[in-house]
């Protein structure tokens, strides 16, 4: 197994679940440059102009893209960010009225 292998491993087992909505508009952003750049137009824009979605939008979007990538494991490392973004949906709040 190499470094690399070894840190991604790693990672998984100190996954953050306490993102806030800028962390998690920041990971979907990594996620649709490597999408991009592997040719994943379908996933690159599920994430196009998340700083204006809504959080059910996000979710939503998230949802569908670990669809489409269930059956790809060669987009591992695109999945994985997914996961960790998925298991962090619940903290993107709703905005307050009168704010």
């Amino acid at each position: 197994m190499s470094k690399q292998d070894e840190i991604k491993a790693d990672e998984t087992l100190r996954w953050p679940i306490n993102l806030d909505r800028a962390a998690i508009e920041r990971r979907l952003a990594e996620v649709r440059q490597v999408a991009q750049a592997q040719g994943l137009e379908l996933i690159a824009n599920l994430f196009s102009g998340v700083s204006g979605m809504s959080g059910a939008d996000l979710g939503a979007n998230v949802v569908a893209a670990l669809t489409w990538l269930q059956d790809k494991p060669e987009h591992r490392p695109i999945t994985m960010q997914l996961e960790m973004v998925a298991m962090n949906l619940k903290n993107l709040k709703k905005p307050k009225k009168g704010k």
